[in-house]
């Protein structure tokens, strides 16, 4: 593994940059945000700009995260760690793997537990249709869609136009936000329609 590479570049949905462990929470929720994706790195001691730090407690460190893995994220997650030095400073790589059992949730500092997902460099919290979306993706049953005048309809208003949120959904349809999404994650999870998100909104797209 070319630690140097990685570093050069950058944070993002797969990497994270962590100087030292200072909150299980906060641990967890990146964790959570990767295994809830497509899996990630964390590289601890490395700071926020990329400076190679080093590791001063590797066990401290290592304490940290399986007692953040184990107890501030649910189900519970397995972390892979590897030691790898770079110019005499120890940087402790931990792998987080794409899981089986989507959505993981992280316990928060109010006694929450919330699901997470990466977007560009940040854990964000997973909307609801996300966390259908996670849920049913899970299940190897597929999804059996049935196409109603809703479906077709909000289909050939993404032919037209290049994305639309839940409420314009919602008037679009002149149905329920509930039902709403729904039609979204059915769509979304037969490959017709793809989600974004971003830190601010949410939209929705012809795939």
């Amino acid at each position: 593994m070319n630690i140097k590479k990685l570093i050069f570049e950058g944070e993002g949905v797969t990497l994270d940059f962590k100087k030292t462990i200072t909150s299980c929470e906060k641990i967890a929720r990146t964790m959570v945000s990767f295994a809830n994706n497509k899996g990630g790195k964390l590289l601890i001691g490395v700071a926020d700009d990329g400076t190679i730090k080093g590791v001063k407690s590797e066990d401290e460190e290592r304490y940290m995260i399986t007692r953040a893995a184990h107890l501030f994220a649910r189900p519970a997650l397995e972390p892979v760690f590897e030691e790898i030095y770079v110019d005499d400073k120890l940087v402790l790589v931990v792998d987080t793997l794409p899981s089986d059992l989507k959505p993981h949730y992280a316990l928060a500092e109010d006694g929450k537990w919330w699901a997470y997902v990466r977007v560009k460099d940040k854990s964000v919290l997973a909307s609801k249709i996300v966390l259908e979306v996670l849920k049913r993706s899970a299940n190897e049953e597929g999804v059996l869609i049935q196409y109603s005048e809703n479906e077709k309809s909000l289909l050939q208003y993404l032919e037209q136009n290049t994305r639309i949120t839940i409420k314009e959904c919602s008037e679009l349809l002149k149905v329920g936000r509930r039902r709403a999404q729904r039609i979204l994650v059915n769509l979304i999870l037969s490959g017709l329609i793809c989600i974004h998100t971003t830190e601010k909104e949410e939209f929705y797209t012809a795939c």
